[in-house]
């Protein structure tokens, strides 16, 4: 009963975070968040319908939207990183090239390494990814973060939402994951405390978007850095092509 509670908790959360979005105009700000969002509402909806009406398609339909969940999820870092850095395009080119090679990475090993039928592939593919991308998020919102207090940027109330909310339930899920893979005894109440956690962090994101709340940037050394590592990084690269092309003449 009070799981059930707690389900239709998130599911009145994930509705008015959708709705304030669409009418504060935040969704045209954040249209990966928000789109990761709708696909978790979907998503629900179509667990519920088949548990309930095709209970034989049930585990199919839950690998399925888990595995899509992932991909989908895994866009929002990209945003955060848009949004947090676009008053620095040098940086966010530099960071969205980065973090596009690594998830790339991460999920072209997770494919490759499939093997068995198409449900069980999903099954293992999806726990095995999670597990990579949880981590590989975690140190990017550690990075973003990082980065901001070193350059004294500020987060907004927007943004900050999103990147507190999303760190927390990254967090979470690592936790569910280290306990898992360590085979330790799950505790009593932890079946609650996963959908409790998310009710929460639904909760800081209804608050901290409920209107447009965009941070006041100012002039920082952030990019002048970024300058001089790229110029930096590209002299000693000619220098090397100079040296082999030297070496390479008769």
């Amino acid at each position: 009963m009070l799981t059930m509670g707690i389900w239709w908790l998130a599911i009145v959360l994930e509705g008015l975070l959708l709705i304030r979005g669409i009418s504060n105009g935040l969704v045209r700000s954040f249209p990966a968040f928000y789109s990761y969002i709708s696909f978790v509402v979907v998503s629900e909806v179509l667990r519920f319908c088949a548990y309930r009406f095709y209970p034989g398609d049930y585990a199919g339909v839950y690998w399925v939207t888990q595995f899509l969940g992932l991909i989908v999820g895994s866009s929002v870092i990209f945003e955060l990183y848009r949004v947090g850095l676009r008053p620095f395009p040098g940086t966010a080119r530099m960071a969205r090239y980065v973090l596009l090679l690594i998830f790339g990475g991460v999920v072209a090993k997770a494919v490759a390494s499939g093997s068995g039928g198409i449900l069980s592939w999903l099954a293992r593919t999806s726990v095995e990814l999670e597990r990579d991308l949880r981590m590989v998020q975690a140190l990017a919102i550690l990075i973003l973060v990082v980065l901001f207090l070193a350059y004294a940027i500020p987060f907004g109330k927007n943004l900050g939402g999103i990147v507190l909310g999303y760190g927390l339930f990254v967090a979470m899920s690592i936790l569910q994951f280290t306990l898992w893979l360590s085979r330790v005894k799950f505790p009593t109440l932890w079946p609650y405390a996963q959908p409790v956690s998310y009710a929460l962090v639904l909760a800081i994101w209804v608050g901290t978007l409920w209107s447009r709340a965009p941070a006041t940037v100012t002039e920082h050394q952030l990019e002048e850095d970024y300058k001089a590592l790229w110029l930096a990084t590209r002299g000693q690269l000619e220098r090397a092509l100079a040296r082999l092309g030297s070496a390479a003449r008769p």
